[in-house]
């Protein structure tokens, strides 16, 4: 609220303008379906979490590229044997990333891979965006035409009906080999069962996923509830987090900070940013 004027007045002003605040990045499906039945209200999203979530995409980059969770179990047994084999870690420097989704995520994805000394390509649904720290930015229709020279496929993407399925078994065979695929975005913009054969048959070299084809329904599943129907767990190449890219320590100031700026925002008749297309569904 803006000091100075009463709270009462200000509500008023903000139902006045008709503009629905989502406090995440993206729209569930069923506040979509609604919406589109009420196209005189804007809808808008909170970008909080942008900085959290692409510094897990780096995370589970790094550790899908260089092994680091099966290293880490066998020391923590003792085994010093891997330390002797040939390493099967990935050197990213002078590699290609290819981000899917260059929004508010992927633009700072794109600031720590180019701090990893990689070429970066992007892809976008409207090609409105400076380049900044991407060498290439192009539009979904380019997809078949980049994988061939994608190392690390960082996908930063909402789930909806345009990118249901996205990544199937013939955009995973384009990929060069020891190519890794990172998922932030949801799990059905990649198909499972191919994800799963890609990774267990060497077509993908590795993975860091943190989105997933299943969830607990209620708070007594949370203890057991597989995250796919593929046992994707059994796989050394595969990093494994419970969608908790955008949790931080410091996840619930940088929400409320936000959302108080858009709202003061809106109180004082400014345009407000991060507008959804709810057509597209972001």
């Amino acid at each position: 609220m803006i000091a100075g004027r009463p709270q009462r007045e200000q509500l008023q002003d903000c139902l006045k303008l008709k503009k629905l605040i989502v406090p995440w990045a993206g729209i569930p499906p069923e506040t979509r379906q609604l919406m589109l039945d009420f196209p005189d209200i804007d809808v808008h999203n909170l970008h909080h979490n942008a900085a959290p979530v692409a510094e897990m995409v780096l995370a589970l980059l790094l550790a899908a590229a260089k092994f680091i969770v099966p290293l880490d179990q066998s020391l923590r047994s003792n085994d010093w044997r891997p330390r002797y084999r040939p390493s099967p870690a990935l050197l990213l420097k002078g590699k290609t990333a290819l981000i899917l989704g260059y929004g508010a995520i992927g633009r700072q994805v794109a600031g720590h891979c180019r701090q990893l000394g990689m070429r970066i390509l992007a892809i976008k649904r409207r090609l409105d965006a400076e380049l900044e720290s991407v060498d290439e930015i192009h539009p979904l229709a380019a997809l078949h035409h980049l994988l061939p020279q994608t190392h690390a496929l960082l996908i930063c993407l909402p789930h909806t009906p345009e990118t249901d399925g996205l990544i199937g078994k013939d955009e995973l065979n384009l990929l060069p080999a020891e190519a890794v695929l990172v998922n932030v975005g949801r799990g059905s913009i990649v198909v499972e069962e191919a994800l799963y054969q890609a990774l267990r048959d060497g077509g993908l070299y590795a993975a860091g996923l943190d989105v997933w084809y299943n969830y607990p329904a209620d708070e007594r599943s949370r203890a057991d509830t597989a995250p796919a129907n593929f046992p994707f767990h059994e796989l050394d190449n595969v990093v494994m987090s419970p969608h908790r890219a955008g949790a931080t320590k410091e996840s619930n100031y940088l929400r409320m900070d936000s959302l108080a700026s858009m709202l003061n925002k809106a109180a004082q008749g400014e345009q407000l940013p991060n507008r959804v297309d709810v057509e597209v569904g972001y």
